[in-house]
């Protein structure tokens, strides 16, 4: 019996050793897997935004092309033909200049971007592993929807064309830290790093900061792309008319002007409190929307899924010195539907104000990444007084998703202001059966929300444009639904 016991006991030891070793091994390699998956989402980001930086990089050499291209055509008339229009080739010459101006104002604009990864990074060693695919479709840019916006063919992109096309090619930022209302950041500039949301603040002094140069800007890095990245790049440049210039003013008294009123009626006594009633614009563009809000004394937060709008918007909310800073010619990629030469080659300087002394409300942030992906975690569950969303819920796979995030997001009595149209941007995706798409009636939309609590208060039609040129011929209007929608409080038994 002793001898028995004497000799099993080692092997039980060594059983339980072995365990030990396997279950160490195992653990390790599941870690090695998370490293790998983890390096692997980074570089395909990385990927990912050295092609929208190239995109901007390219604006100059896509523009010059389309320059020479008109210049053929001149160039195919008879010379009769050509007597009949002698300013042709000197219209040539100030688009030159009109292009040189825009490239000088996005060279300016990048350099003072601030990349949260580091863009040298690349996909060997990864893109033949056995590592989850699933972020190749999260972080990668596709060419979906290659005419989606063209405005090579017309100065009125639609809302759905220039919303798709930017939405389409752009990288979720699957980790984004959470953003709170209340939690402010010790960034002196306006707190819009990808994965850093902590809601910071407008320094009234940032206007003296200087551009360092980067090495991302190196031509290594750079790379060529299709034609239809360096259309985002024209439909930025029709935004920033919309949110940063003088000739937006109309859009905007259209647009955001009501969404505002609604607000400063809703909140008649917010100056009294302690602490500002929060408000979260998704969707939030230029930023134009959720400053004007932080203005009327909210603790406002914008949040973008797109780096070319988030690029954008921080060089004019961060780097601005003065009004009317920069020059930029909005309307000369486009020969279609002018009523002049001027009038295409016209100059909109920008910004119209300076947003550090547009007198903001201290918590002032934009918070870059899906909209679902960052709010839809229990610690924003009731966190917000207000939701605005303009041009923004037909931008969803699943407008339901949408609704209900809102409603988890909001305070019990919290209201959600909304303008837009419902021009689903998914609803015409060929040839990719896995898209999803929920198109919903504006019925059906108002029947969804009051089964996630919600109770319209005010509800009415706002005819309205999208970064249209006031002085083409050719005006694409939307009759958009505005509404006031409040969320019933709990009851309580």
């Amino acid at each position: 019996m002793t001898e028995t016991t004497t000799a099993q006991a080692p092997e039980t030891v060594t059983a339980g050793a072995t365990e030990t070793e396997m279950s160490r091994e195992r653990d390790g390699e599941e870690e090695e897997k998370i490293r790998r998956q983890k390096k692997l989402e980074e570089a395909l980001e990385a990927k990912s935004l050295r092609r929208i930086m190239s995109a901007y990089l390219n604006y100059p050499g896509a523009a010059e092309e389309d320059l020479k291209k008109w210049e053929r055509s001149y160039r195919k008339l008879s010379p009769a033909h050509k007597a009949l229009v002698p300013h042709y080739a000197l219209k040539f010459q100030r688009l030159r200049r009109c292009i040189s101006t825009n490239s000088y104002f996005i060279f300016n604009m990048l350099q003072a971007f601030e990349p949260p990864i580091d863009l040298s990074q690349d996909l060997d060693g990864y893109e033949d592993s056995n590592l989850d695919c699933a972020p190749h479709e999260k972080y990668t840019l596709d060419e979906r929807h290659d005419s989606s916006c063209q405005p090579a063919l017309t100065n009125n992109c639609t809302h759905e064309e220039e919303s798709k096309s930017l939405h389409d090619s752009e990288l979720q930022r699957m980790d984004a830290n959470k953003p709170a209302p209340n939690n402010h950041s010790e960034d002196p500039r306006i707190n819009d790093k990808r994965y850093d949301c902590d809601g910071g603040h407008l320094n009234h002094d940032h206007g003296n900061a200087s551009l360092s140069s980067h090495d991302w800007l190196d031509p290594s890095l750079q790379t060529h792309v299709p034609l239809v990245d360096v259309d985002k790049v024209r439909c930025i440049i029709r935004n920033i008319v919309r949110d940063w210039a003088a000739e937006g003013q109309r859009e905007r008294d259209q647009c955001y002007k009501p969404i505002l009123d609604e607000l400063d009626s809703l909140f008649p006594d917010r100056q009294k409190k302690s602490t500002p009633p929060s408000c979260l614009v998704p969707g939030a563009g230029l930023g134009r929307l959720a400053l004007e809000i932080s203005c009327l004394g909210f603790i406002s937060q914008g949040n973008e899924f797109s780096y070319y709008m988030m690029i954008c918007s921080s060089f004019i909310l961060n780097y601005a010195q003065v009004p009317g800073e920069w020059t930029i010619y909005p309307w000369i990629h486009s020969n279609c539907n002018s009523l002049s030469d001027n009038d295409q080659l016209r100059p909109v300087s920008i910004p119209d104000i300076h947003p550090a002394s547009a007198g903001i409300t201290e918590g002032f942030s934009m918070c870059g990444g899906d909209f679902v992906e960052v709010y839809n975690e229990s610690c924003q569950a009731g966190m917000w007084d207000a939701v605005v969303t303009c041009f923004f819920i037909d931008t969803a796979h699943n407008i339901i998703e949408y609704i209900e995030t809102i409603s988890k997001i909001l305070k019990d009595g919290g209201v959600w202001i909304n303008l837009g149209p419902l021009l689903y941007h998914f609803a015409d995706t060929y040839g990719h059966d896995n898209e999803m798409s929920i198109e919903l009636s504006l019925e059906d939309v108002k029947r969804v929300a009051s089964q996630y609590g919600f109770e319209i208060e005010k509800e009415r039609t706002i005819e309205t444009t999208y970064t249209t040129n006031p002085r083409s011929m050719m005006q694409n209007r939307y009759y958009a639904a505005f509404w006031t929608m409040r969320k019933k409080c709990a009851i309580t038994s």
